[in-house]
């Protein structure tokens, strides 16, 4: 992607894909506001860019791991009549309603164990593993895994609950092997362990998985993320969090006891020793992560209690949950299943195969959307899993494109992560003890554009935002503006006075016909910026900044259709009236093109009205006036007396919004 001219450059094909929800809940408002909105945005806007034949938007239910079986157990216990299958397609139906409730406009809402695309996901899973296995890019390895002796069973995942025991994580809960932040570390680190499944403390057992070395791509991936700083669209929290987990390998140490400290240090692997005796602290660094590991065991042998701080480790691929796709039988090691993570990182390949098969009756030509150099693949996500989809998953496919003989940094995903959505001044996540409303609940309330407007413009790629509906809180705190119709107004009252301004007055003065006349050059030179502004503002995932460029664009016609249209019914200037609508049709018809990815009901309905064809969305025409649009003799459909574009949910008509 060039950032070095006056237009971004746009890939010539699209997939665009969303973190993927767990197959043991429903939807929280935190996954519509905080991912699919903005994802579904970024496909509509792609689609009127570069064409809907040349996007794919997809994601799906990520059905397996421990989380599920955990779950279904629990339901099963609580009456729940039905097979794992059935519990987890449950789930996956209530998410496919609240996505079309608020119109993310999916090509396909798949899951990963349910028809259509469980076949096709078993493939690339096997796929993925033969690939990397045959060429080198896995290890076997004996580690330490979570046993409950009560249950008789190996636990994995969410199956195992405690505290991170990396330095400084701000995680609220860690698991078997990794935390909510993407940290990753050995079973025996984890601070405080305790099974889920009986509340005990589990016990360590010796057992054989494949792991990704990714270790291998350390440099590839340092390369790779000062490519990113150059291309100047990534979130700079983004670019924080990759470079966190691309420092050597280091252990950080508080202690009374230095001068046992040094003495266990001369039986370490070569180091760098940052001791602070003012703090009685100490920072060890390595090369090699298999250094740091044998002085971790050398600080266990002299009793020195030691975090780990954040580096690349071997990615796990495989793991013992018995729901889960199964492993190849490789070098005599059985009965393994794919850990949750990495499958459902190529997930949205089978998905993308998925829909293809379904669209053309084969799914053939795949890669052409996945590693083609004029394709690209976007990602949105929140910013606990960064790690996974930009780091992770990052080194996998660069494994694949070396494997192919393609360089090894081409065509990557380009990864959009998200800050959290709070409710109030707390975090929202599936695993939180927040009750906030659910997105059917929200929209007992609200229309779906006036909070897709309004989650769009949340501004989360800088920061975690508070999420305040007023019409679902507690009535001390529900009195005041409701900021949540802030932007929704931008359509309701700003942009409806437009549209209906213009309509009403060619009926009066034209007869519903657009008259003989041509755009101001002033006019077109504001929708010129305008339009530079907003492609840029796209290109780089800022959705709040095009609101805000809209919404000033949008107060200042309205602005001028006043204070022109006023003075020509002063003078009784029929020229200068004729002039303010033509331009003011003209600002109709950009503002109905740039708003489509975000509110595409109300746009339509503009269209509707206006009575053009699709050539409206297309940016290939994106510079063309109104007359455009217009066939000889076209009439516009008459608007009737109190007619809306953009509509209020029914409980604001009586209230001041």
């Amino acid at each position: 992607m060039n950032t070095q001219h006056n237009t971004p450059i746009f890939p010539k094909r699209a997939v665009i894909t969303n973190g993927m929800p767990y197959g043991d809940k429903t939807l929280h408002f935190g996954h519509v506001g905080g991912g699919f909105i903005h994802s579904d945005i970024y496909a509509r806007f792609l689609r009127d860019r570069i064409g809907k034949e040349n996007v794919i938007y997809v994601c799906g239910t990520d059905c397996y791991g421990a989380g599920s079986e955990v779950k279904y157990q629990s339901a099963k216990e609580n009456g729940f009549e039905g097979t794992l299958e059935d519990f987890v397609e449950k789930y996956h139906n209530l998410q496919k309603e609240i996505l079309d409730s608020y119109g993310i406009s999916l090509n396909l809402f798949a899951a990963s164990a349910l028809e259509p695309a469980v076949e096709k996901h078993v493939q690339i899973s096997e796929w993925v593993f033969e690939t990397l296995y045959k060429n080198g890019y896995l290890r076997l390895e004996e580690v330490e895994q979570f046993f409950d002796e009560a249950a008789q069973q190996i636990l994995n995942g969410r199956q195992v609950e405690g505290r991170c025991p990396v330095a400084k994580c701000k995680s609220e809960k860690a698991y078997a092997d990794e935390c909510e932040m993407g940290h990753q570390y050995s079973p025996s680190e984890l601070i405080a362990p305790k099974s889920v499944m009986t509340g005990e403390v589990p016990s360590l057992l010796a057992v054989k998985n494949w792991y990704f070395d990714l270790e291998r791509f350390a440099e590839p991936l340092k390369n790779r993320q000062v490519q990113l700083k150059e291309e100047g669209i990534s979130r700079k929290f983004l670019l924080s969090y990759i470079t966190d987990f691309l420092k050597d390998p280091a252990i950080l140490i508080k202690t009374d006891e230095l001068d046992t400290l040094r003495e266990a240090c001369t039986k370490m692997p070569a180091h760098e020793a940052d001791i602070k005796e003012e703090s009685k602290s100490a920072t060890l660094t390595f090369k090699l992560l298999e250094d740091r590991e044998k002085a971790c065991a050398v600080l266990r042998e002299y009793g020195i209690r030691f975090r780990t701080g954040t580096t690349l480790v071997p990615f796990r691929l495989s793991g013992n949950v018995k729901w889960g796709i199964p492993v190849p039988v490789k070098d005599g090691v059985e009965g393994q299943t794919f850990w949750v993570w990495p499958e459902s990182l190529w997930a949205p390949i089978s998905f993308v195969q998925t829909y293809l098969a379904q669209k053309t009756g084969s799914s053939e030509g795949w890669e052409r959307w996945w590693f083609d150099p004029e394709a690209r693949v976007y990602q949105f996500i929140g910013e606990d899993n960064i790690y996974f989809y930009a780091v992770a998953e990052i080194g996998l496919f660069m494994a694949l494109n070396e494997i192919a003989g393609r360089e090894i940094g081409a065509n990557l995903p380009i990864t959009v992560p998200n800050r959290h959505v709070y409710y109030g001044n707390k975090k929202v996540s599936s695993s939180g003890a927040v009750t906030p409303p659910s997105p059917s609940e929200l929209l007992e309330h609200y229309t779906t554009e006036q909070l897709r407007m309004h989650f769009a413009h949340m501004s989360l790629q800088y920061n975690s935002v508070k999420f305040l509906p007023k019409a679902t809180m507690q009535e001390e705190e529900s009195k005041g503006f409701d900021a949540t119709l802030a932007e929704g107004n931008i359509l309701t009252n700003v942009y409806n006075r437009l549209v209906r301004s213009c309509f009403y007055s060619l009926q009066k003065y034209f007869d519903g016909k657009m008259p003989e006349g041509s755009v101001s050059s002033e006019t077109l030179k504001t929708a010129d910026t305008l339009v530079s502004e907003y492609e840029w503002a796209m290109y780089r995932f800022e959705f709040s900044k095009v609101i805000d460029l809209i919404d000033v664009y949008l107060r200042e016609a309205n602005k001028i259709w006043s204070a022109k249209t006023k003075e020509a019914d002063l003078q009784n200037d029929s020229a200068l009236r004729l002039q303010t609508l033509i331009d003011s049709f003209q600002v109709v018809r950009i503002a109905a093109t740039l708003l489509h990815p975000f509110a595409p009901e109300g746009t339509e309905r503009i269209r509707e009205f206006l009575r053009f064809d699709e050539r409206l969305w297309d940016w290939t025409h994106i510079n063309e006036t109104v007359k455009f649009f217009m066939d000889e003799g076209h009439t516009f459909k008459f608007l009737e007396p109190r007619v809306d574009f953009f509509l209020k949910h029914p409980s604001q008509l009586n209230e001041k919004a």
